[in-house]
């Protein structure tokens, strides 16, 4: 058995991650979204110019895990966030096919790493409150801290959970 690889990415490697979202968000948001909905927030997050602006002005660093040279899943967190010892965990998906098998824990102990070497205490990550992925938050260790609703344009909003996974440094 060969085991996970993982590596940060720059934006000469932005197709990965748009590839990846490309097969992650259609199976995860069908019954939360309409699909108009999924290809406005794939656009307004996913396109070159929004993941660079992403890497290059925001600080966001994108990891992508696979195995075997199959991508599985990638994360983006950004340290110091609000100036509160936390890292905010703005985007984690995993492949349908990967699902359940250890890469999204995976993806989630490299931010944790990412966090504790910057000194932050916190991660934190929004999610809607409709994503079965929200019990796979809660089970690693995070808690729900707050709601929020927040409009992207268009009429349309991101209803999510904003949670939250306390650690010590060590």
């Amino acid at each position: 058995m060969r085991i996970l690889t993982i590596q940060e990415i720059s934006t000469s490697e932005i197709p990965l991650i748009q590839d990846m979202a490309k097969r992650t968000w259609p199976s995860t948001f069908k019954d939360i979204l309409t699909p108009e909905q999924i290809d406005y927030m794939l656009e307004m997050m996913y396109s070159e110019k929004a993941l660079r602006k992403q890497i290059d002005v925001l600080g966001h660093r994108f990891f992508v895990t696979g195995k075997d040279g199959k991508m599985l899943g990638f994360i983006s967190c950004e340290t110091g966030c609000g100036n509160n010892n936390t890292t905010k965990i703005h985007k984690l998906y995993v492949v349908p096919e990967a699902q359940g098998r250890g890469a999204g824990r995976f993806l989630i102990d490299r931010a944790r790493a990412v966090a504790r070497e910057a000194g932050d205490r916190i991660l934190s990550l929004n999610v809607n409150k409709f994503n079965p992925a929200v019990r796979f938050y809660e089970k690693i260790g995070f808690s729900t801290v707050a709601e929020e609703v927040i409009p992207i344009g268009k009429g349309y909003v991101m209803d999510d959970f904003v949670m939250e996974w306390a650690f010590s440094v060590e």
